[in-house]
């Protein structure tokens, strides 16, 4: 049990700084017993950014191994700084980013570029968390171009999945039944109602996906789809001197020419993540009717600023292909899905994403975990990917109220899924002008919304044009 006890109804016990509210395991939330096991499992995704930093920026794996215990910090900052949503990477960016870094050399060209990518997304993230532009953002930006935006992001990663060479494609089986696997714990409407009944399937349903990525990972080892691994034991040894060889610090720092190719890239990665970010607060909102006992305080200006110094770590400490983005939506949708399930369950939605990072910063020292998942970080990967697809889609959908909306959305989320480094620019100017050329009834001046001008009264409209 925490020290300091939440009254009934009231916001989640903390200690102001700033525009910051720390909150510290065992002090303010209790520990998770099943994020825990969750998060000794699930950390293996962080480690698949490690192919990438090989290839593209050249690093030896054990340098690229301690950029992986930055990222780990940088994970456990939301829910130490007052933030309600579990982070990870800007996921549906990543292939936008790798496009913009082959343009360079790896090594110290493409560190370079990869920092002055990185600064630009923490400038970003800091303008528009300081000035509290970015919460104006969610009602200044039509809402079909917000739902756009997320529907596609979502169409992109499983595309990726499924393309012919895609992981999908490679290793069939197991990422075929692992992700029926975690949908179904997840998601389905009949596994709910047999929760409800068994306590055994209520304690499957405590852990997510992660039943799904264990049974995944065995039919994988099974089948020869992926190599058995060869278990080392101790404690994992990264070496930190040598990943100051592969910082700015070291390689130098990138030109103003390079600051300005890398301008469109991370306006694009500001977009996903700002749809990742209104994908994060509606599943907290599906659930929050059922938790009276904890008022959420829904800052999108605090995510906007710790999503900003998470950014700024990286890009001094570790350049990240993945960036440092504001949710991890599968482990998000996991955390959300078991606080549902009330007090009892989990005591705050902060002790969930709290526990969860704390146990996979320390599971990246564990060198029999490390080993035993290295040869099956493309499933951890897969799966976070597919189910960010559904999610994505699932809640895009949910936001779009008339059919004007929704054939905008539609539009925006095919060209946003297009496979060009230069469809999320395409996707929000279209969706800008079918928004005042389709949805707006008046280009310029006050309008009424579509479903307010098709049930208004017409009595109650004569006398509202008399007292104006």
């Amino acid at each position: 049990m925490p020290l300091i006890q939440r009254r009934d109804g009231d916001e989640h016990p903390h200690w102001p700084l700033g525009p910051f509210k720390i909150r510290l395991p065992l002090v303010h939330y209790r520990w998770e017993t099943p994020e825990m096991i969750q998060g000794l499992i699930m950390f293996v995704v962080g480690l698949a950014m490690i192919p990438l930093l090989e290839k593209y920026l050249g690093m030896p794996y054990e340098a690229a191994l301690a950029f992986t215990f930055v990222a780990g910090l940088c994970y456990c900052l939301p829910a130490l700084m007052g933030v309600p949503l579990v982070p990870g990477w800007i996921t549906p960016a990543i292939p936008v980013v790798l496009l913009y870094l082959k343009g360079f050399e790896p090594g110290p060209e493409a560190i370079k570029a990869l920092f002055a990518l990185q600064l630009e997304v923490t400038i970003i993230f800091f303008i528009l968390g300081i000035t509290r532009w970015g919460s104006k953002l969610v009602e200044v930006i039509p809402n079909s171009l917000k739902s756009g935006i997320i529907i596609g992001a979502g169409i992109a990663a499983m595309m990726g999945e499924l393309k012919i060479g895609g992981r999908v494609d490679a290793t069939p089986i197991s990422l075929i039944v692992g992700s029926i696997i975690s949908a179904y714990i997840l998601f389905s409407l009949s596994f709910k109602n047999i929760v409800k009944e068994n306590s055994l399937a209520k304690r499957i349903a405590n852990f997510g996906m992660v039943p799904g990525m264990i049974i995944a990972m065995l039919i994988g080892w099974s089948t020869g789809e992926y190599a058995v691994p060869d278990i080392e034991w101790g404690i994992t040894q990264p070496d930190f001197a040598l990943m100051l060889q592969y910082l700015t610090f070291t390689v130098g720092f990138p030109g103003w020419d390079v600051f300005l190719l890398a301008i469109p890239t991370a306006v694009i990665a500001y977009v996903i993540a700002f749809g990742d970010i209104i994908v994060g607060f509606t599943l907290i909102k599906r659930v929050d009717h059922l938790r009276t006992d904890e008022s959420i305080d829904n800052s999108i200006d605090r995510v906007h600023l710790v999503t900003s110094l998470r950014n700024g770590i990286h890009a001094f400490l570790a350049p990240w292909p993945g960036l440092a983005g504001p949710l991890w939506t599968a482990a998000h949708a996991t955390v959300a899905e078991r606080y549902a399930m009330g007090r009892k369950s989990m005591d705050s939605i902060y002790s969930g994403g709290g526990t969860f990072w704390i146990t996979g910063l320390v599971a990246l020292f564990i060198l029999p975990l490390v080993t035993l998942f290295k040869p099956v970080l493309p499933i951890a990967l897969s799966l976070t990917l597919i189910l960010t697809a559904y999610i994505c889609i699932m809640v895009g959908m949910e936001q779009l109220k008339t059919s004007t909306e929704r054939g905008v959305a539609g539009i925006v989320a095919v060209t946003l899924a297009m496979p060009d480094p230069k469809s999320t620019v395409y996707a929000v100017v279209i969706g800008l002008v079918l928004y005042l050329l389709i949805e707006r009834p008046k280009l310029l001046g006050r309008h009424r919304p579509e479903n307010e001008m098709i049930f208004v009264d017409d009595e109650e409209d004569k006398k509202e044009k008399k007292a104006t």
